[in-house]
This record gives C-alpha cells, sequence and structure tokens, in this order.
C-alpha cells in the first residue's frame, strides 16, 4: 500500500483542520496505508527562513523527521484554511524549510526537485465563503500557488 504525508497547516491546535487531518489519517490506514500525520501547531520549528536562500539552515528534528517522511511518501496531503486569500503563513514557513536544500541545489544548478518527482498530492482548503466565490473574487490563488509553483 502507498505511503502517505498528511501536513495541517494551521497555528492552533484541535481545530476543524485537525479534525480532517485525523479522520483522513483514520481512513486511509483503513485502506491498509502507511499514514504519518504532521499538525504543524504542534511541532517544534522556526518558520521562517533567516538567511533566506544564502546558505541551508539546518532542521531541527520535526522538520526533519518530517523531511525524511516526505522523502518516503507517495501521496501528500495538505489541509489549510483560507487566510487573507492564501495558506497561513506557518504552513508556507514548513514548506521553505524542508524544501530549501533541494531549493539551493537547483539555484546553484547541480539539482531539481527530486524530493517531489512522481508523487501525487491532495489540497484540503477550508475557508468561509462558497467555492465558486473564492474562485471568481481570488482568482483561487492559494490552489494556484501550491499546484504550480510548489507542487508542480
Amino acid at each position: 500500500m502507498a505511503k502517505i504525508m498528511i501536513v495541517v497547516g494551521h497555528p492552533v491546535p484541535d481545530t476543524f483542520c485537525e479534525a480532517l487531518g485525523e479522520a483522513y489519517r483514520r481512513g486511509a490506514e483503513s485502506g491498509g496505508h502507511e499514514v504519518h500525520l504532521f499538525v504543524l501547531a504542534k511541532m517544534n520549528f522556526d518558520a521562517i527562513l533567516r538567511e533566506g536562500y544564502r546558505r541551508e539552515q539546518p532542521l531541527e528534528p520535526d522538520l526533519a523527521h518530517a523531511r525524511d517522511v516526505l522523502r518516503a511518501s507517495a501521496r501528500l496531503v495538505f489541509i489549510f484554511p483560507l487566510w487573507l486569500g492564501d495558506m497561513p503563513a506557518i504552513l508556507k514557513g514548513f514548506l521553505e524549510r524542508v524544501l530549501q536544500a533541494d531549493l539551493l541545489a537547483v539555484r546553484g544548478g547541480e539539482g531539481d526537485w527530486k524530493i517531489l518527482k512522481g508523487k501525487s498530492a491532495r489540497i484540503i482548503m477550508t475557508m468561509g465563503m462558497p467555492g465558486w466565490f473564492y474562485r471568481l473574487w481570488f482568482g483561487a490563488y492559494a490552489l494556484k500557488l501550491l499546484r504550480r509553483n510548489i507542487l508542480h
């Protein structure tokens, strides 16, 4: 069966997003999949890329574990609320931190986004508006950002 990584990108613990992550985990495990759930609000890491892309920032143990699971997973699931038309800063920081080494390799001409190659992803975004209004008014920006700029 598949290895699945679920990332709940909400900065507050015990939210609806976390409940969705737990429900997804239970469903996938009942189907025989190996699942790892990462609730960012309960992890210990600095979400800020302190040196930008000048040099690699060492990963905290929680992020090092998440990166290892990311490498081994075939499917990624991101669950987060829509805030100000985008994902919460903690999720963006998480992605910047776990992908930093690969981005530095690309910038140096030595690599590509191999860590994401061959993986499928599901995005579950909660919002306080109808989906049609989000697509019309916000242009589905957060979805486009994840799909086109990060996952693709």
